[in-house]
């Protein structure tokens, strides 16, 4: 069987360390915090850096985050999206596919650092998207 989830995914503008470390201990669960090092590999984050993805597993609660990217601040209304992902690559990219149809593919599910493919999308109800292709 095949993990999926769909999930919030927020763009918190530089404070992703501040408001899921909140989360965690309001929701508890497990938190895991990523930065990307010099070299584009993503590792651990520790005390002060950004923080290129954060997820909060709490009870079947799911929240992603991130510190957004300084060149591309996220517009009022444009930093949450709904996140989809899992581990089976055909039915998420037919997920993409099928979000983006009248829509508009911002990208196509590329390789990233941490290993996932992700893909961003508005689809036409004018909602984003970011779909997720994890390892297996």
């Amino acid at each position: 069987m095949t993990e999926r989830y769909l999930s919030p995914y927020v763009n918190f503008q530089g404070r992703a360390r501040e408001a899921m470390e909140h989360y965690q201990k309001v929701l508890g669960g497990k938190l895991d915090l990523r930065t990307v090092n010099e070299q584009g590999v993503a590792t651990p984050a520790g005390p002060g850096d950004s923080i290129s993805y954060a997820r909060l597993d709490a009870a079947g609660a799911i929240i992603i985050g991130t510190d957004g990217h300084p060149k591309y601040p996220a517009k009022a209304g444009e930093n949450v999206a709904i996140a989809v992902g899992g581990t089976d690559k055909d039915r998420l990219t037919k997920i993409y596919h099928g979000l983006a149809e009248g829509g508009t593919a911002k990208q196509p599910p590329s390789p990233t650092p941490w290993g996932a493919e992700v893909g961003y999308l508005l689809d036409k109800f004018g909602i984003n998207w970011i779909v997720s292709i994890d390892k297996a």
